[in-house]
């Protein structure tokens, strides 16, 4: 694994001569962020050795690398899920090699259904805790002690300075940020109604089928983690409904500006 690590940073580097102080993964229907980046160089997954290729329909496939609010940040246009057919060691390995590239901090956007009764469609939450439903961890098998412990401490797994910044950003801009608990399941298919009374029995404000592996290899290797999730559909039994991906991908359209004005702005916060 450290050699397939090693590798896709040694071919990025071939290609292009460039330090990213942060990284970010876009997640579904997210993607325009990087029309805010001032893009500098883009590498295609399959030209990076052992990159995984994203098989959903909304994920492009690229590395984007640029300046965004005044900062140097590489862009995972595109994402990888366990429901793809991927390994966790797979799916995770693209943050392994932005540590290496240099990135001192990772955001991260995803598409959730909301349990929350308080949620809305198209609302933003800060993730401040998670659960992990996913039958794997990214961290099985024998530890990479380059990166991190083998034991790694989960107390508080997502940055709470950059979800204040996040929330005061929100404030000013004139909108509503939701903090609460996501909760990781394997998917592809979405939930039925006394799944989500269950994960919301145990505490989830959201679900969905991505973020904590990342997360999870991110704080393994001691990198501050900002999670958010725009909630697509709503998963409270009274407003439960049929779910097509055409109504997700509409309401994270919807979201899409406010998302890429609160990480523009928190991007360009950071002293690093």
């Amino acid at each position: 694994m450290l050699q397939q690590i090693q590798e896709a940073v040694a071919a990025i580097r071939k290609q292009i001569s460039f330090d990213p102080q942060i990284g970010i993964i876009l997640g579904t229907g997210l993607g325009q962020l990087v029309n805010k980046v001032k893009v500098q160089h883009s590498i295609r997954y399959d030209d990076i050795p052992h990159f995984p290729i994203s098989t959903v329909e909304s994920h492009n496939g690229r590395l984007i690398f640029g300046e965004l609010g005044g900062k140097q940040v590489v862009v995972m246009q595109g994402r990888f899920h366990y429901y793809e057919g991927y390994n966790m060691q797979q799916i995770t390995l693209p943050v392994r090699v932005m540590k290496l590239l240099g990135i001192k901090q990772l955001y991260i956007s995803n598409a959730a259904g909301g349990l929350n009764p308080d949620h809305k469609l198209a609302d933003l939450m800060a993730l401040n805790d998670h659960i992990n439903l996913l039958p794997e961890n990214p961290l099985r098998g024998k530890n990479l002690d380059e990166f991190g412990p083998r034991f790694p401490d989960m107390f508080k797994p997502y940055d709470e300075t950059l979800l204040q910044q996040a929330g005061d950003i929100a404030a000013r801009l004139g909108f509503r940020l939701h903090k609460g608990v996501y909760a990781a399941v394997t998917g592809p298919n979405l939930e039925t109604p006394a799944e989500y009374r269950y994960m919301r029995v145990i505490g989830a404000d959201a679900v969905g089928m991505s973020t904590v592996p990342e997360a999870l290899v991110a704080r393994h290797m001691n990198l501050p983690v900002f999670a958010v999730s725009v909630i697509t559909d709503l998963c409270t039994p009274e407003a439960l409904e049929h779910v097509t991906i055409e109504k997700v991908l509409a309401a994270a359209a919807m979201a899409e500006p406010k998302l890429t004005a609160l990480v523009e702005e928190l991007v360009s916060l950071q002293t690093i």
